[in-house]
């Protein structure tokens, strides 16, 4: 269910969310996910209906962060993050077949993760310009607690390359996500395929 790389969109970047999405998912990402804080559901679900028709037939997930709704009328799967609502209700809302994911920050909430969540993104394992109200960035430590504590598998997140790689896996996450890396690198499909390669050496 869960692969290596996950990109997370940035609607500040050089290139359109869309062209961000088509070229993670050519350069192996198994995942795409939607977060504009300040677009409307409108424009967001036309974004997801756009993707999903286009590269869910291939097998890449996309994801809308936060906006249960819209995960609920196009089918897509949804990211929540700690202060985004009940990760309980917003289950019994999307399609039965949607993951859900929800953030997670520190060990102790992860005793909170309810049934029905698919993953978690754990971080931020550093600081990231991406998400000013980031929490305090965990380290590859932090991130290893966490991945021992959470019922579920754990995705890292926060200011993470190909580098990170290695270590990320050490500390027993299932896969990585990545803004800046992809979206805003000279070419982002070489850069997801990086990102693929490197998690998948051993």
């Amino acid at each position: 269910m869960i692969g290596a790389v996950y990109v997370v969109t940035d609607p500040g970047a050089p290139i359109p969310v869309l062209d961000q999405a088509r070229a993670a998912a050519r350069g192996g990402a198994w995942a795409v996910q939607l977060r504009d804080k300040t677009a409307s559901d409108a424009e967001i679900a036309r974004l997801a209906e756009t993707l999903l028709a286009e590269l869910a037939p291939g097998g890449l997930r996309v994801f809308v962060n936060d906006r249960v709704e819209v995960a609920r009328a196009t089918g897509a799967d949804l990211h929540l993050g700690q202060g985004d609502g009940d990760p309980r209700a917003a289950r019994e809302r999307i399609a039965p077949g949607a993951l859900l994911g929800l953030s997670v920050e520190t060990v102790a909430q992860c005793a909170a993760i309810p049934e029905g969540v698919s993953y978690i993104g754990a971080g931020p394992v550093r600081a990231t310009a991406t998400k000013p109200d980031a929490a305090a960035p965990i380290g590859t430590d932090g991130l290893a607690r966490i991945v021992a504590a959470a019922p579920v598998p754990a995705i890292a997140i926060g200011g993470l390359t190909a580098g990170d790689a290695p270590a990320l896996r050490r500390a027993g996450a299932a896969g990585m996500a990545v803004v800046s890396a992809v979206t805003r690198a000279p070419d982002p499909e070489a850069a997801t395929r990086a990102l693929v390669t490197a998690w998948r050496q051993r």
